[in-house]
């Protein structure tokens, strides 16, 4: 909507494709390989990382509408990701390459329609953590899980 919405789903856009073209170069061995920070095979972070795309533009909707997200708390956070991995420790290339792109354009356009006054809510995010402004969630939720993750796939693969 706004030339920050804009901005900002440019910035993720390109986090999105860094990752699409990352992924497209595993091998089915680095796929295989386990991460030392997740301590889950590269192919189940990297399905993390995609269907968390998902996830994270529905807090984005729920901040920019000046709701917070009651009782979530970082244990919560652990578990379920903790459960995901064990969930789709058989993922593979093709399914996650899909569902990376299909989510990431989905969370693009949801940060695209957002308006500058939406982009200053804020709410809680994690219970117990300072709140945060939907700009401060695409920043360093949205753009930064990309981030995170994929530093630690290519160090994976590189050892």
């Amino acid at each position: 909507m706004g030339a920050r919405a804009e901005t900002l789903a440019k910035q993720f856009e390109a986090k999105a494709d860094e990752m699409t073209k990352a992924l497209g170069q595993l091998t089915d061995a680095d796929w295989k390989k386990v991460t030392a920070a997740e301590q889950w095979s590269v192919g189940v972070t990297a399905h993390h990382v995609a269907s968390s795309h998902q996830g994270i533009a529905g807090l984005v909707k729920t901040l920019a509408s000046s709701k917070s997200v009651p009782g979530f708390t970082m244990d919560m956070l652990h578990a379920g990701n903790a459960q995901h991995a064990k969930d789709f420790a058989g993922c593979t290339k093709a399914e996650t390459l899909a569902l990376h792109q299909k989510n990431a354009a989905d969370a693009a356009a949801t940060v695209r329609a957002l308006s500058d006054a939406q982009l200053e809510q804020s709410g809680t995010v994690i219970t117990g953590a300072p709140a945060m402004t939907t700009q401060q969630v695409v920043e360093g939720i949205l753009i930064n899980h990309i981030d995170d993750h994929l530093g630690s796939i290519r160090k994976t693969i590189a050892s």
